[in-house]
């Protein structure tokens, strides 16, 4: 079904979702869009003997923790280690974790899935916690305004916006000081569109997405997302080389975050939770004008 008359036609070309947060993500054809952004994303969390969140920053090597999805559980791989299983609805005791300056009610995983997680990253006491669905935790209001939009472990909002086109020009740049191209994937987006022209998606106001069964998603990208230094660890290693945020450096510095190096937007659902969003849908949006 086409997208409604706007200013600007896409199509989506890319679903992704991060179980467990900060290690590699999924690819998926379709996803369900929860309150909280997709069904999944960043629901369980490394965290450390504090209970606060660890991450790519300081244990690259979550890169190489690779998840599957299957109808009632989550198969988590890694190099040397065995199969771990997590059943998607199965958590062993209450606890209490920290992501960022939020400190929430969770359920922790039980000792065996710390061990396997304790194991492979050479870090001892860590623990995998569960987000609990009965807690209510939201984004900034200061960035989302009017919309209360709650997220689940995701560093702040539920959905994370990125384009094929800025993906290509930021190869183009890497390639022309003799890098090798990246994917998508360092950048860790939910949602990827194609048809657009590089770094337009920062110029977008709300976006409307024309599901397979008419029904129509509405989402708003309210900030910018700031880069640390995971995108600069190589998904398929997790050794880290600095030269795709150097390469960014040199024109994605953003005055709206006092300099910052951005790349992807976050965004805000207004409307169509439990809608199921499949790559190819037809992405609407109009221009900007602050």
């Amino acid at each position: 079904m086409p997208a409604p008359e706007a200013d600007l036609q896409a199509t989506l070309s890319g679903l992704f979702v991060h179980p467990v947060k900060s290690c590699a993500g999924v690819a998926l054809r379709e996803a369900q869009l929860m309150d909280t952004g997709l069904d999944l994303d960043r629901a369980w969390m490394v965290v450390d003997q504090a209970g606060r969140f660890v991450t790519q920053r300081e244990l690259p090597r979550m890169a190489l923790v690779r998840p599957q999805l299957r109808s009632l559980e989550v198969v988590l791989r890694a190099p040397g280690m065995l199969a771990l299983h997590l059943g998607i609805n199965e958590v062993e005791r209450p606890t209490r974790v920290r992501v960022w300056n939020d400190k929430v009610d969770a359920w922790d995983m039980g000792d065996v899935a710390a061990q396997w997680f304790s194991d492979f990253l050479g870090r001892p006491g860590l623990r995998l916690a569960r987000f609990d669905p009965e807690v209510t935790r939201l984004a900034s209001k200061q960035w989302t305004c009017d919309i209360d939009a709650p997220v689940e472990f995701a560093d702040g909002f539920p959905l994370l916006l990125a384009s094929q086109a800025s993906l290509d020009e930021l190869n183009a740049r890497l390639g022309a000081a003799g890098h090798a191209a990246v994917g998508i994937d360092r950048f860790r987006p939910n949602l990827v569109i194609d048809g657009v022209g590089p770094q337009d998606e920062d110029r977008l106001a709300e976006l409307r997405i024309t599901t397979a069964e008419g029904e129509t998603v509405v989402l708003r990208p309210v900030k910018p997302c700031p880069r640390c230094p995971i995108p600069n660890v190589d998904p398929a290693t997790g050794e880290t080389s600095p030269e795709v945020l150097a390469a960014l450096s040199s024109y994605r510095a953003n005055a709206l975050l006092g300099g910052a190096i951005t790349f992807g937007l976050n965004c805000v659902i207004v409307q169509g939770a439990g809608a199921t969003l499949r790559v190819g849908d037809a992405v609407a949006a109009d221009w900007r004008f602050d």
